[in-house]
């Protein structure tokens, strides 16, 4: 996959390939340098899997994508999950318990 982030357009106006992202199961290197964009991504990583038909993605391709984001990121798309689409966690249980019982020690610390 060549993927290419114009420079001269801020990134809240580009377009996510999330399709691309989801079946690659890679981001572009270097595509998230710092903790605000990748907190954008997110922001619309979650609108993204909430809005498209199911049987687009699966949760093993979700799940690639999200361990490629730093740990805060991925707690912060489960958290906003929850407050965007309280009923559609059952939906992302399987990966929610996945991902948070690697951070189990860090919760209650």
């Amino acid at each position: 996959m060549t993927f290419r982030q114009e420079q001269s357009i801020p990134f809240a106006a580009q377009a996510i390939p999330f399709d691309e992202f989801l079946a690659a199961g890679k981001l572009p290197e270097g595509y998230l340098p710092t903790e605000y964009l990748a907190q954008q991504f997110v922001e619309r990583l979650v609108h993204y899997v909430l809005s498209v038909p199911a049987g687009d993605y699966t949760m093993a391709q979700l799940s690639h994508l999200l361990e490629q984001l730093d740990p805060r990121a991925q707690v912060f798309f489960f958290k906003r999950l929850k407050e965007t689409s309280p009923e559609s966690l059952k939906d992302f249980a399987p990966l929610y318990y996945g991902f948070m019982n690697e951070f189990h020690s860090l919760l209650f610390t």
